[in-house]
This record gives C-alpha cells, sequence and structure tokens, in this order.
C-alpha cells in the first residue's frame, strides 16, 4: 500500500467496513481480458458469497478462471472545495483476492444464500426447491485483502 498512513489494520475495523458495505464489485479476467460487475453479497468466516440466476457471463468466466479480485467500499463522501485540486473524497474501502468455488450441495446453497440476505435483511427467508436447483452460488475463499480509509480519523487504528 502506497499511502501506509490510510491503512487500516484492525480486524475489527476492517470487519464493520464489510458489515457497512453495501455493494461488492468483482474483477474477473479471461484471455487477458478484465471484466468488473457489481453485486450484493454476504460475508462470513473470512468468506464472501454472491449469487447468480443459472449461467452468464461471470459464471462462464469463473469456470475458465477463478482467481478474482473484490473491492468493496462504505461511507463514501466527496468533500468540495472552491479551488478544484483541493477536493478530496472520504471513504473506506476494502480491497482484496481469493478463489471463486461453485456451491452445488443445496444445504450449503442455502446457509450462503442466508448469509446473503443477512447482510441486508433480518427477515426469514424462504427459497424453493426450484430455485435452489437454477441459482448459482459461489463462495470466494479470501486469501488477501487490505483495507484504507481517508476523511475518519475518530475510526484510526
Amino acid at each position: 500500500m502506497r499511502r501506509k498512513e490510510l491503512e487500516v489494520t484492525d480486524r475489527l475495523m476492517i470487519e464493520g467496513i464489510i458489515k457497512n458495505a453495501k455493494f461488492c464489485r468483482l474483477g474477473l479476467s479471461l484471455e487477458n481480458k478484465p471484466y468488473v460487475f457489481p453485486l450484493i453479497f454476504g460475508y462470513k468466516n473470512n468468506t464472501l458469497y454472491i449469487h447468480s440466476t443459472g449461467g452468464g457471463k461471470k459464471v462462464e468466466i469463473i469456470k475458465q478462471n477463478n482467481n478474482v479480485c473484490f473491492e468493496l467500499e462504505a461511507k463514501t463522501k466527496i468533500i468540495e472545495n472552491a479551488l478544484s485540486c483541493k477536493w478530496d473524497v472520504h471513504y473506506q474501502t476494502i480491497i482484496g483476492f481469493g478463489k471463486a468455488i461453485f456451491i452445488e450441495n443445496i444445504e450449503e446453497k442455502t446457509k450462503a444464500l442466508d448469509i446473503i440476505m443477512k447482510h441486508y435483511s433480518n427477515n426469514e427467508i424462504q427459497y424453493s426447491e426450484t430455485y435452489l436447483k437454477i441459482t448459482t452460488v459461489i463462495k470466494i475463499k479470501i486469501e488477501e485483502m487490505t483495507a484504507k480509509q481517508n476523511g475518519y480519523p475518530e475510526l484510526s487504528n
């Protein structure tokens, strides 16, 4: 990390950033061509969970190259200034790398979908057997991640 003074190393703070993030951007690559897309996610035990209805481009890419990069952000705010070079951005971000693994077992799929839903709601959700069969659920085992924040001194390590 170039700006070490912005690095967040406290595990509880990192987990807080993940909890406050609403979207994940997942980066994939196939034949030296990058592909990035936003999605909803869940997180538990150093693992991200995502889903897809059936196939699609991300599923096809992951089948051929399961190395992923992800980005999460929370508390973003643009700080305006009369001088253009004095604008700033306050943020909390995480960038990480991992391996995407397809979950095939219905019970594991259900648990993973529950983790995703828990990130956004405390409502209990029921899934039909048909839905579970056609839904692609992917877990991303995080191999490394770094967190950074700017403009939130009260949250410093």
